[in-house]
C-alpha cells in the first residue's frame, strides 16, 4: 500500500533530503506544514524526525556506518531514511519498535525499489540485534564529544579554549534539546494581554518569556496556524534575537538604520516603537531579501514606518548623509553558531575560516555606519554567534579605532547574569534559547 504524502515519517525523509541538498530546515519544515493535511500530532512527529536527525547527524552516522558494507554508494535519501529510523529507536521511546520498521520499510519501497526495501530491512533488524557501537571506543576526547554531541570538531575545540570544559558540555547538551516556539507580539495591533487571551482561547499553551518584552513561549501546535499569525498580530522571532532592539532604545521619532535587515524581524520591531515622526531605513545587499523585509512588514502593517533598500551596508556613503541617524543596528552577518539548537544543520556548514572572513566584514560593515551615527547616538551591535572571534573581539578593535564609541552598561536595561564589560552574551543554555551577544554603544 502506498504511502500518502500526509504521513509524518514519509514527509520527514523527503524534507531531510532537501536539506542535504541545502533547503534550510525550518523554511523547507514551514512549507510542508503549510501545504499538507496532516493534524498537529503528525506535524508534532515530522518536525521532531527532522530537527532530531539533524541535530544527531554525526552521531546516527558513527552508529550506521558499521553496518553498511559501501557507505559511500548508498543514496542520499537511503541514508536519510536510515538516519531517521535510527533516530526514532534510539531518541523516540514510545514510538512502538514495530512501526518504526514497518513504515521505514515501506517508505523505502516506494521511494526506491525492492533493493532499497531488502537493504533497510536487513540493517534494522541487524542493528537491533547486535546493538549500535560505543562511544567509549573513541579514545581522543575532543573527537569523542564531537560524536557524542554531533558537532565539528573545530567547534568543540573553540568552545574549550573559551568557555572551558564544564561549560562547552552544557552547550552541547542544550543545543540537542527540541528548541522552543517563540514568537513576539506586535504591540502596533495588540496588547500582550490580550494577544495571550486569544492564543489560549486557540488551543495554544501561552507562557511568558523570561527576557524579551514583548516574548511569549507557544506550544501546543505550530503558530503559523493561528490567526493571530495571518493577520499580523504576532510573529515568529526567538527571545534572545528581541533583545538588541530593546537594547537600542528607541524614542518615537527616531531616524533609524537597520544596517544587516533580511528578513526583517527586528526591522519590524523596531517599526512598532516608532511613530509617525520615526522611520527606519532597512538595508540588505541583495534585493530578492528585500522583498522578503517587504512581506513581513506588510503582513504586520508597518509600512508606513520602514523604508527598505537593496544596498551593501558598507556603502552606505552612497545613500546617506554624515550623522542622519539617532539610532544605528548592525545585526551583523555571522556563523550562526548561536542557532544551533533552532537550525541545527548550520553547525556543519562552516569552518573556522569562514569566521576569520566574516570577522572583516563585520568590522568593515562597523566601520562604515558608524559615521551615520548623530552625536550623543546609539549604535547597537549583535550576532547570533557564541564565537569570541566574532563578537567582543569585534568591539575591542572598533573602539580602539574609534575612541569617540563609548560601550554602555547593559546591566541598566537587562537583569541577566551573563554581562562582560558592559556587553551581553547570551550562550543556548542560559535560556534555552538562541545564543547572542549585544553590545550597546554611544557616540559621544
Amino acid at each position: 500500500m502506498m504511502i500518502t504524502n500526509n504521513n509524518p515519517r514519509l514527509m520527514a525523509v523527503k524534507t531531510l533530503s532537501r536539506v542535504h541538498d541545502g533547503a534550510y530546515s525550518n523554511l523547507q519544515l514551514n512549507w510542508v506544514i503549510n501545504n499538507s493535511k496532516m493534524d498537529h500530532r503528525d506535524i508534532a512527529l515530522m518536525t521532531n524526525i527532522v530537527y532530531g536527525v539533524i541535530q544527531h547527524r554525526l552521531t546516527l552516522n558513527y552508529e550506521i556506518v558499521p553496518f553498511l558494507k559501501q557507505p559511500e554508494k548508498v543514496k542520499p535519501w537511503l541514508m536519510e531514511l536510515l538516519y531517521s529510523a535510527l533516530y526514532q529507536m534510539e531518541y523516540l521511546t514510545r514510538v512502538p519498535k514495530r512501526a518504526i520498521f514497518n513504515e521505514s520499510i515501506k517508505i523505502a519501497k516506494q521511494l526506491g525499489n525492492d533493493g532499497s526495501r531488502k537493504l533497510v530491512t536487513g540493517i534494522l533488524h541487524q542493528m537491533d540485534r547486535s546493538g549500535l557501537p560505543s562511544f567509549e571506543r573513541i579514545k581522543d576526547g575532543k573527537k569523542k564529544l564531537s560524536i557524542q554531541y554531533s558537532v565539528p570538531s573545530w567547534i568543540i575545540e573553540q568552545l574549550l579554549d573559551q568557555v572551558g570544559k564544564n561549560k562547552t558540555i552544557s552547550i552541547l547538551k542544550s543545543i540537542n534539546q527540541p528548541s522552543k516556539q517563540a514568537i513576539r507580539v506586535n504591540q502596533h495591533l495588540i496588547s500582550i494581554k490580550d494577544a495571550i487571551q486569544q492564543l489560549k482561547a486557540q488551543n495554544y499553551h501561552v507562557q511568558s518569556s523570561q527576557i524579551a518584552q514583548a516574548g511569549l513561549i507557544l506550544s501546543g501546535k505550530p503558530v503559523t496556524l493561528s490567526s493571530l499569525f495571518k493577520t499580523g498580530a504576532i510573529t515568529i522571532q526567538d527571545e534572545s534575537a528581541m533583545l538588541p532592539v530593546e537594547a537600542l532604545d528607541i524614542k518615537g521619532d527616531s531616524q533609524v538604520l537597520d544596517a544587516c535587515a533580511a528578513p526583517g524581524g527586528k526591522t519590524t520591531q523596531i517599526a512598532e516603537k516608532l511613530n509617525q515622526g520615526g522611520i527606519v531605513r532597512a538595508l540588505d545587499l541583495h534585493r530578492s531579501k528585500i522583498k522578503k523585509i517587504d512581506q513581513n512588514v506588510k503582513r504586520m502593517h508597518l509600512e508606513k514606518r520602514v523604508n527598505s533598500m537593496d544596498l551593501d551596508a558598507k556603502k552606505v556613503d552612497q545613500k546617506f548623509s554624515d550623522e542622519q541617524f539617532d539610532r544605528i543596528l548592525v545585526d551583523a552577518p555571522c556563523s550562526g553558531l548561536g542557532l544551533m539548537q533552532r537550525k541545527p544543520e548550520v553547525r556543519y556548514g562552516k569552518k573556522i575560516d569562514d569566521v576569520l572572513r566574516l570577522v572583516k566584514t563585520q568590522s568593515e560593515i562597523l566601520n562604515a555606519v558608524a559615521r551615520k551615527l548623530k552625536h550623543g547616538g546609539i549604535m547597537v551591535y549583535s550576532t547570533c554567534t557564541i564565537l569570541n572571534q566574532e563578537n567582543q573581539n569585534v568591539i575591542v578593535q572598533f573602539v580602539e579605532n574609534h575612541p569617540e564609541f563609548k560601550i554602555e552598561d547593559l546591566s541598566k536595561q537587562f537583569k541577566f547574569d551573563h554581562q562582560i564589560n558592559g556587553y551581553l552574551k547570551i550562550f543556548p543554555d542560559d535560556y534555552d534559547s538562541d545564543g547572542f551577544f549585544i553590545c550597546k554603544l554611544r557616540r559621544e
